[in-house]
């Protein structure tokens, strides 16, 4: 066996080898030499058709595996604190590059499958009625995602022209996030070739640069505004975003692989990894009549009108969702009320 990397996990320990994960969840893992049978899970949440419904204080583990590596290489043993027998699970096929592990249930799943409220891949949205969409817009243009009477966030698209599709493909690569007189932007740094150890994530609040340290929970706090902070999840290209109250929006970089490309035909080059952000939000504030692509559908009253039954549910209606730039709550639905001093003054440029 290859030497072993040890890799902590939140309060678990990672044993990556050559082709193999070990996680400790709560107790020892297995990974070296246990005779305990080892139970294989029947259900691996992520699969299609599968919902994902756990108590919020269910302990999850992160797995990172190399995307160039075949994703069923990379299996986990997990053992929990001797309440049940250790069982081994998969991150699922659909995962890019991380999978979380919820050992007490034997399950893993996806960074977008565990909650409603998220914008993954070639945007695929989950409203908050639970409910799965694409919204395909169009590539370097800003759409409002949620708009409210405090708070807007528009979401820069990049895209990839395949000629032999009807559309682009297109991915979030950054959010515009504006509540009072602040800015807020979290975006994905462009690379030609994807470095897994590299931290593609980049943040600005009101054009100041946000550095947080490239260590796992490690933590920055805004001293003009101690209710918004930024948490590293992962050592590198995976934080929550916070603002107290308000929202947690957790970003998670990936980049499309070459096999990626060829199953999908993205038509990716060798000058672009299309890296781009997997997100996740959450509200705790939001008025009745707040609208965008993503924060209609926690209305009260939002009636789905798609045909959630197709095997690709798609929301149109791109213009009424466009803005003039990232930071420009004009689009045709919003909600966002500020003066037009406030408006003003913060400029804060895409990352190449």
């Amino acid at each position: 066996m290859a030497m072993a990397q040890l890799q902590a996990v939140g309060s678990c320990m990672v044993v990556v080898a050559a082709l193999a994960l070990a996680v400790s969840c709560g107790g020892v893992a297995s990974a070296a030499s246990s005779p305990t049978p080892l139970v294989v899970p029947t259900l691996q949440a992520g699969s299609p058709g599968s919902k994902v419904k756990l108590p919020a204080s269910t302990p999850l583990q992160t797995i990172t595996f190399d995307p160039r590596q075949h994703k069923r290489n990379y299996q986990v043993t997990c053992t929990n604190g001797g309440r049940r027998r250790p069982c081994v699970v998969t991150c699922p096929s659909k995962c890019p590059n991380k999978c979380l592990a919820a050992c007490a249930y034997c399950m893993t799943f996806c960074m977008c499958d565990l909650f409603p409220g998220t914008s993954c891949g070639d945007p695929r949205f989950t409203g908050a009625d639970g409910n799965t969409f694409y919204f395909h817009g169009k590539g370097d243009q800003d759409f409002c995602i949620v708009t409210d009477t405090d708070l807007h966030i528009n979401a820069h698209f990049i895209g990839n022209h395949n000629p032999d599709m009807k559309r682009d493909f297109t991915w979030i690569q950054a959010l515009g996030v504006s509540f009072g007189d602040h800015r807020l932007y979290v975006g994905a740094r462009k690379a030609v070739e994807w470095d897994e150890d590299e931290d593609h994530i980049q943040i600005t609040f009101d054009g100041e640069p946000v550095n947080v340290d490239t260590v796992k929970s490690a933590q920055w706090v805004s001293k003009a505004l101690p209710g918004l902070s930024v948490s590293r999840t992962d050592i590198v290209n995976a934080v929550t975003v916070e603002l107290d109250g308000v929202f947690t929006i957790s970003a998670n970089a990936v980049p499309i692989t070459d096999e990626d490309s060829r199953i999908h035909n993205y038509g990716k080059t060798g000058n672009d990894s299309l890296v781009h952000l997997d997100l996740g939000y959450k509200f705790h504030a939001l008025t009745d009549d707040v609208d965008g692509v993503l924060g209609q559908t926690y209305r009260p009253n939002y009636a789905n009108r798609l045909n959630i039954t197709a095997k690709m549910p798609i929301m149109g209606g791109a213009p009424k969702y466009r803005s003039s730039g990232l930071f420009s709550p004009d689009c045709a639905v919003s909600r966002f009320h500020r003066s037009s001093a406030a408006a003003g003054g913060v400029a804060v440029g895409f990352a190449s």
